[in-house]
């Protein structure tokens, strides 16, 4: 054994004496030993305020300050500019006095501090994925200056990053960073929740020709306060009239049945954040504003001073940096509604409590949230708070599920049982941002032959399933377009078009800003959706339900008709990515008899009712369910993109042979229909058609170009069509479940 503390430079337990530390840190000590100790990448995964920066920190600052690196010798990547302005602070104060520079680079950072490192590169700098690649395109020249002596890449809160384009991009740059600086620099990876640190570690070292390294921690015992509490959006409440109530858990003596207000879950929220700090998030930045809008208007009512603020992507800096400013005074009682942007590790003081309003998507997500809380030796406390509207008097089986209540059961449950966390998303085809690298490259390097700019772009190891063939299609089209132009002799360089695209400021970043469409009927405008459907769905606006006849993405429009009927419609709320996983123990949660100590009261009875109704209907045990006359609802339990391969599955491989009809799925729970088919020739012909062979780019509509990434819309067609089939779509998992309903046909 090392020890640690022993082999940490002495401005560093200078620092650590000053802190008034009597020991190490597990995670610390972990650590140490693999950073001092190998020439590998290392993941480190340990909980929330766990001291995990510092951790990594100590022993590189050591290393730096033994052999001073000649140009930047630390790069840190954090997801967020509020958590790299949380850790300068703290770095700063680490590193000041061993006359280490540390440099903050992004959007809101001094312009002096920028000029001095490039002046004079040294030290750490702070960045993110976004400004890294601005610092690429823009500064390419000095990128062999700044990064030739680069020994480590830390990369905070890598779970953000595994399951979509950004951490893409993230590892591009940074092979395409290594690439131009001729450095070999280790990574470092460091989060709260990884589900499967093996896969996770992998995720780490592609492309970087290094090992990963995990060290085992010995973690302390979790203590949580969680609590979940039910309502319907009007009286009554599902525990009224109810004798025999099951023994809830109350977190404390319920004084304050919700005031007999507009909206019950709201109240509930009110009374239970006075005298409080707390942070209140949500699943959308549209819900946020409205339940930060609702929540003002009962301190209106009641009198009180306005006590809630708003934080979330969509506002301007200022508005952000004030919430941000106002929860890390300890003595202020300001509760901010959130959205993901709060989930990340920014330091926000002391909060007492979060709520969760509806069910988050992931595990993972429901951590960080809860992780927020509980810092400096209390427990983290959760209270969800899951709503719903009452069914109507004569609603179908699907709408008597409280499908959140269910799903935040489960998130809770596959966590507590088995310490699941989703796992990195691999296996998809990046086209999006196969685009986006494309053109980076070529404005941060000039002009390039085809061939160089193959070699550059196709060599990133996250592009390692696309063909040469395919990365030809993409340079044809984009010649076309203008976005590339041809040089007299031969080479490739930005065209006039694709030139406004790269020196839009917008460009540095792959996710998507919420883009609105506006939707038409005629002359008349109904309204804005968030994604539109494709052509032949159904939306619901302005109370009515529309048939979509046409999508023009370039305009941003949606031209329907006026459908008579009342079916339940898409509202352009993409259900987030759920694992199946989820569903499958949303499934159990419906099935046992278990109680869960932190269900509160009107939850317990709401849980029981959807429990019977489960068991009546004959849910548990097979998935088709008649509703009556020829409608039927499906139960697949399948997870987002595998429910998206089946809706698609039957409509187009089967929809002829079962006479399917009005198909309305509600993502990822169930789909409700009619056909002509009995049940039994349901399952045969569904288990027939999934034992066939078929190419999945069957499942997108003839005319379908399924934009789901921000820059799907410069890529050909065939290949946007080729990255949904085969990389977006789950078919395997669909066909797996559907074989698998053959036993009910015999």
């Amino acid at each position: 054994m090392m020890d640690v503390f022993k082999r940490y430079a002495p401005f560093i337990q200078d620092y650590i004496y000053r802190s008034g530390w009597q020991t190490l840190r597990s995670v610390q000590n972990a650590a140490g030993e693999a950073i001092f100790g190998t020439e590998d990448n290392v993941l480190l995964t340990a909980s929330t305020a766990s001291g995990k920066t510092e951790a990594a920190f100590f022993p590189i600052l050591t290393l730096m300050e033994e052999d001073p690196p000649k140009s930047v010798g630390v790069l840190y990547i954090a997801p967020l500019k509020a958590l790299i302005n949380d850790q300068f602070g703290r770095l700063n104060e680490l590193c000041q006095e061993a006359g280490i520079p540390v440099t903050r680079w992004h959007g809101d950072a001094p312009h002096s501090q920028k000029r001095r490192l490039l002046k004079k590169p040294s030290g750490i700098l702070q960045i993110t994925p976004e400004s890294l690649e601005s610092l690429m395109i823009n500064k390419h020249m000095e990128i062999p200056s700044l990064f030739y002596d680069l020994r480590f890449i830390v990369i905070d809160e890598i779970h953000s990053l595994l399951r979509g384009d950004r951490g893409m991009q993230t590892f591009c740059l940074i092979e395409r960073l290594c690439k131009l600086a001729e450095s070999s620099p280790r990574r470092i990876g460091l989060s709260a929740t990884i589900g499967n640190p093996e896969a996770a570690g992998r995720f780490l070292a592609a492309g970087s020709g290094r090992p990963t390294i995990i060290p085992r921690l010995e973690g302390g015992k979790e203590v949580w306060r969680l609590s979940m509490e039910h309502f319907f959006n009007s009286a009554p409440q599902a525990d009224e009239d109810k004798l025999d109530v099951p023994e809830a858990l109350s977190v404390e003596a319920p004084t304050d049945t919700a005031p007999k207000a507009a909206d019950p879950g709201i109240g509930y929220i009110f009374e239970h954040t006075r005298g409080k700090k707390c942070l209140i998030f949500t699943n959308s930045r549209e819900e946020c504003e409205a339940v930060c809008q609702n929540l003002r208007q009962y301190c209106e009512v009641n009198h009180e001073p306005d006590r809630f603020l708003i934080h979330h992507g969509n506002l301007s800096a200022s508005y952000r940096e004030s919430a941000e400013e106002e929860m890390k005074d300890d003595d202020s009682l300001i509760s901010v509604c959130a959205t993901a942007t709060l989930e990340l590790g920014i330091d926000i003081g002391r909060l007492e409590r979060a709520f969760q309003i509806d069910a988050p998507f992931t595990v993972s997500g429901f951590l960080q949230r809860m992780g927020r809380t509980g810092r400096r030796g209390d427990p983290s406390e959760m209270w969800f708070v899951m709503r719903e509207d009452h069914p109507e008097a004569r609603a179908m089986l699907p709408d008597m599920i409280p499908w959140y209540l269910i799903q935040g059961i489960a998130l809770v449950q596959l966590y507590l049982e088995e310490r699941f966390v989703e796992p990195p998303r691999t296996g998809r085809l990046p086209y999006s941002l196969l685009y986006h690298q494309t053109m980076s490259t070529l404005a941060s390097c000039g002009e390039m032959t085809p061939g160089e700019l193959a070699s550059r772009v196709l060599s990133l190891s996250c592009f390692g399933r696309i063909s040469q063939e395919d990365y030809r299609v993409l340079l044809r089209h984009l010649l076309e377009i203008d976005h590339i132009s041809r040089t007299e002799n031969g080479g490739l360089i930005l065209g006039l078009s694709g030139e406004r695209i790269v020196n839009n400021y917008k460009f540095y970043a792959v996710f998507q800003e919420n883009v609105e469409y506006s939707v038409r009927s005629g002359p008349e405008e109904l309204g804005t959706i968030v994604k539109p459907p494709p052509v032949g769905d159904k939306i619901a606006i302005a109370g009515r339900v529309w048939a979509v006849d046409e999508v023009d993405h370039k305009k941003r429009e949606v031209y329907c008709t006026l459908v008579k009927g009342n079916i339940p419609a898409y509202f352009g709320d993409v259900a987030g990515d759920i694992h199946t996983r989820i569903l499958e123990r949303m499934y159990g949660v419906l099935d046992e008899e278990k109680n869960y100590p932190y269900l509160m009261r009107h939850g317990v009875c709401r849980l029981s009712d959807a429990r019977d109704s489960f068991h009546k209907s004959g849910m548990k045990e097979r998935p088709l369910v008649h509703l009556g006359g020829n409608m039927w609802a499906l139960f697949p339990w399948l997870g987002s993109f595998s429910f998206l391969a089946l809706e698609r599955f039957l409509k187009i491989r089967c929809g002829k042979r079962l006479g399917l009809k009005g198909l309305n799925p509600s993502r990822p729970y169930y789909l409700q229909f009619t056909m002509k088919v009995s049940e039994k020739e349901f399952y045969r012909i569904t288990a027939e058609e999934a034992a066939k062979d078929f190419d999945p780019i069957e499942l997108v509509y003839p005319k379908e170009v399924p934009v789901f990434e921000k820059y799907d819309e410069y890529v050909p067609a065939e290949l946007v069509r080729k990255g949904f089939a085969l990389g977006v779509l789950d078919v395997e998992g669909m066909k797996g479940k559907v074989l698998g309903w053959r036993k009910y046909a015999e």
